[in-house]
């Protein structure tokens, strides 16, 4: 099995690529459970907030296709909480730490998009301080990745896919 994760800052197109690469590839499309979570909860969110929605997030990467594309994973939780709050919970870093033996390639979202507004977006002025926080989580993973930028963002995940299941 493969996890493709399409990840990155606020208001990179991460939503759209994910649903024009499962169109694509006919595969399965995972939803960043943090906007379904934000939407229903009537109050403003906190930190022990965020490890509701890891935990629910993992759960959703349990879907047994042989590939999945997935909007955002943990990292983004992690990235987040230590933006925001200074602090990661140790179950998440910990989980982190275990996917490290699955097979998972990234495709990172550079946030040379225009900003678009939309009410769970905190960030219009700082997204490429945040993009760099996730180049530096996926060295430090030692992740396998690729950067996508531009109008042409997602014909560059298309090109990158295709030649990794082709191997499969």
């Amino acid at each position: 099995m493969i996890k493709f994760i399409v990840t990155g800052p606020e208001s990179s197109g991460k939503t759209t690529m994910c649903k024009a690469l499962s169109k694509h590839f006919q595969i399965n499309h995972i939803e960043e459970y943090a906007r379904k979570y934000l939407e229903n909860l009537n109050r403003n969110y906190n930190k022990d907030d965020l490890l509701k929605i890891a935990k629910h997030q993992k759960k959703l990467e349990k879907k047994n296709n042989k590939i999945n594309i997935y909007d955002t994973d943990l990292i983004t939780i992690k990235i987040w909480s230590l933006y925001k709050y200074k602090v990661c919970h140790e179950w998440i870093l910990n989980e982190i730490e275990n996917q490290k033996s699955e097979n998972r390639f990234y495709i990172l979202c550079k946030p040379d998009l225009p900003w678009e507004y939309d009410p769970l977006r905190e960030n219009p002025n700082n997204r490429y301080d945040i993009y760099n926080l996730y180049i530096e989580e996926l060295e430090n993973l030692d992740a396998n990745y690729i950067i996508c930028k531009g109008n042409n963002r997602t014909d560059q995940a298309i090109l990158k896919i295709s030649k990794l299941i082709s191997n499969i």
